[in-house]
This record gives C-alpha cells, sequence and structure tokens, in this order.
C-alpha cells in the first residue's frame, strides 16, 4: 500500500483504524529508540529514518541513506531495518535472538514482516535500533560499496 503522505501524521492519518492500531504502536517503539543524527521522514512511501543528504551525501540514488522504515503494506506490516542488511553478523544475532524464545520469525534481508504488534519482540528492537549511530551506517554502507566491485570481478572469473 503505497502512501502520497508527506508527513508522518498524514501518513498515520491515512490508515484505517485497525492499520493505524497496528502501526502507531510500532512507530513510537522506533522513534523513541532512534539514536540522535538520523531524519525522521515519509520517503519511499513509508515513514522512515533516515542521514539526512546534508551529513552524507555520497549515496548511490541521491537519497538520504535510510536506516529504518516502518510500512503498512498489503497483507502485513513491514518494518525496514537496513543496518542489518548492511552486516550479517548483527543479522544473525538478531534472528537468533528472535527465535530463541519461541517466536516466529518472518523476515527477509531487512524487512521484518507482522500483522500484529504483539508479535514485535520490543527488547529486541529497542536495542538494534538504538545500536547503530548514523556513524556506523555511514561506514557499513562504504564498507558495502567499496567491496561490491570485488564480489562482482569473482562472479565473472
Amino acid at each position: 500500500m503505497h502512501s502520497d503522505a508527506t508527513t508522518v501524521e498524514e501518513y498515520l492519518d491515512g490508515l484505517d483504524s485497525d492499520r493505524r492500531a497496528q502501526i502507531e504502536p510500532v512507530y513510537r517503539l522506533v522513534r523513541d529508540a532512534m539514536p540522535d543524527g538520523y531524519a525522521e521522514s515519509v520517503g519511499w512511501g513509508m515513514i522512515s529514518w533516515s542521514v539526512p543528504l546534508e551529513r552524507f551525501t555520497d549515496t548511490y540514488n541521491g537519497k538520504p541513506l535510510a536506516y529504518v522504515c516502518l510500512a503498512a503494506q498489503k497483507h502485513h506490516n513491514a518494518l525496514y531495518l537496513m543496518g542489518l542488511y548492511s552486516d550479517s553478523q548483527e543479522a544473525e544475532a538478531f534472528r537468533t535472538r528472535w527465535t530463541a524464545d519461541g517466536r516466529r520469525l518472518d523476515m527477509g534481508k531487512s524487512c521484518l514482516r507482522y500483522k500484529d504488534p504483539a508479535e514485535i519482540n520490543e527488547d529486541l528492537i529497542t536495542e538494534t535500533v538504538a545500536g547503530m549511530p548514523p556513524e556506523r551506517l555511514i561506514a557499513l554502507h562504504e564498507r558495502a560499496r567499496a567491496e561490491r566491485p570485488v564480489r562482482a570481478q569473482a562472479k565473472q572469473r
């Protein structure tokens, strides 16, 4: 469900009451855990927290470097944790901790899918979001970009 909202308030107001009840608690959880230095906005049709372009301009698409996004999709809600996408060790630790208490994990490389906010491991989300200041996300991004040509050359051999 793409949104044309330009502010978080518009995004939330555009959701029906059931969907808003699924998104808003996770929005507050992420917002309250967000380290200083990220800017909250609506980008890519969803609520986003990104490194502002004024702070880091070297992105592949000329848009702010996204850190966390939250969206109501057609059949689920999605919490995108881009810091996990960039750090495979941290992603594996996240997955292990999420399932340690028997919780079901529905996740791609960075997209955590949920239907009910009660499914969310609040402590782990808070720790994960709070644990990556913008400087670290930028460093992971730059490392991944530097490694990309090496990976492409290895595939060609």
